[in-house]
């Protein structure tokens, strides 16, 4: 799976495109954790619009098959990647031993274990020495090479998935935030950065809800308030965990929570603590069209960087042109920004500059197009914040 999805991801480039798509099968026939974390990537970010519909409804068909949504899915789909339950691994020098821990963009580093002990943080591992355990040290060293590699395509699609879950509001039953998120080997060490909430949800929902109680996750999996109290889950059907927006976080939260990462020495793997926030006027929420970026122009680079903030390519038309970037709400609805001139597939350097047109809400139709454009007002304050927040940021 991992020597395959290099060459699926550039075929399509090739000429190719067919051959990328049968790659897509054998990586959900192999179908180990670390082959659908890999489709799962392609489905995430690619190139190729064409390559990326095709692996997301590989993913679609995938979580249809075992009864779960997409975002079920993509909480299955972190491998442990072999740490253990504490989110650690010991890799043996044999007289030396060193403890890799991870960073909250989840990038690993090590600590030599002396006595027990683990000593100051190191960038790497380092090379083994002539009085280590040559087959030992050489293990471990293709251990890290091979952890490294895997959490690089890993580590991106976590990170998102957490924001763009706080960013839609999506809520996750006890149990499976447990299960998937607390005690994660991986995945627990940005679950441990950010602060959560409970919600008063309605009943089988998995969105939305009203914000009850805030906490954290300490290093033990155990639950704290923002004074560092020791603090359990309340009990209830109804009770959803979510990661609370700056908008809907308490002013007294997220200072007590962002004195407790400081104390901690905990850096977060996104913004949610301090998070510009916007608004639009009310007469941006009467209208059906937002134009106060209507002329600007930016970099192409910015504007193909929206893919990292959970926006997607729009469908390429005729000569390869994409003219728009789409942002799923929900099921079944959009936001669009239209571009000029467009990107060509293949040669982003064609037009390095974009003028950015009106920017739309609704439902979308077949080639991306807005079919039933919606006042703003319809666009709930979080996803408004957000939408300003990513375009003010493709000028600055």
């Amino acid at each position: 799976a991992r020597k395959l999805t290099p060459y699926i991801r550039a075929w399509p480039g090739e000429a190719a495109h067919a051959r990328a798509v049968t790659g897509l099968d054998v990586l959900a026939r192999i179908g180990s954790d670390v082959a659908l974390m890999l489709l799962n990537g392609i489905a995430q970010k690619v190139a190729f619009k064409g390559l990326q519909d095709k692996a997301r409804e590989k993913i679609q068909t995938i979580a249809d098959d075992r009864g779960l949504t997409t975002e079920e899915l993509e909480d299955r789909l972190a491998p442990d990647l072999g740490l253990d339950e504490q989110g650690t691994l010991v890799l043996d020098f044999g007289p030396r031993q060193f403890k890799v821990g991870f960073d909250e963009a989840l990038k690993p580093f090590v600590r030599e274990r002396v006595d027990g002990r683990d000593g100051p943080r190191l960038p790497d591992l380092p090379k083994p020495k002539k009085t280590d355990d040559a087959e030992l040290g050489k293990a471990a060293v293709e251990r890290f090479k091979l952890l490294k590699k895997d959490v690089r395509t890993i580590a991106s699609q976590q990170v998102l998935r957490l924001e763009v879950a706080m960013c839609s509001r999506r809520r996750w039953t006890p149990e499976v935030f447990q299960q998937f998120l607390v005690e994660h080997p991986l995945v627990r060490h940005l679950v441990q950065r950010l602060v959560w909430g409970v919600y008063a949800c309605e009943p089988e929902s998995s969105h939305g809800g009203t914000l009850q109680a805030c906490f954290r996750v300490s290093e033990d999996g155990s639950f704290t308030d923002a004074q560092d109290d020791a603090w359990a889950l309340p009990d209830g059907e109804h009770l959803r965990i979510g990661v609370p927006h700056a908008l809907e976080l308490p002013a007294e939260d997220a200072a007590g929570f962002g004195q407790l990462f400081a104390d901690y020495e905990l850096l977060q793997p996104f913004v949610q603590i301090g998070r510009d926030t916007y608004a639009l006027t009310e007469a941006e929420r009467g209208a059906t069209e937002l134009l106060r970026w209507k002329d600007a122009k930016v970099p192409t680079g910015r504007v193909l960087g929206l893919t990292a903030k959970g926006w997607r390519r729009g469908q390429a038309q005729d000569g390869g042109g994409i003219w728009y970037f789409s942002k799923p709400l929900g099921r079944d609805r959009v936001i669009e920004l239209i571009l000029d001139p467009g990107i060509i597939v293949g040669m982003v350097d064609e037009y390095p500059e974009q003028t950015l047109q009106e920017v739309h809400v609704g439902k979308p139709a077949s080639w991306g197009d807005i079919d039933k454009k919606e006042r703003f007002e319809q666009l709930d304050a979080i996803s408004a914040s957000e939408l300003i927040r990513d375009l003010e940021a493709l000028r600055h």
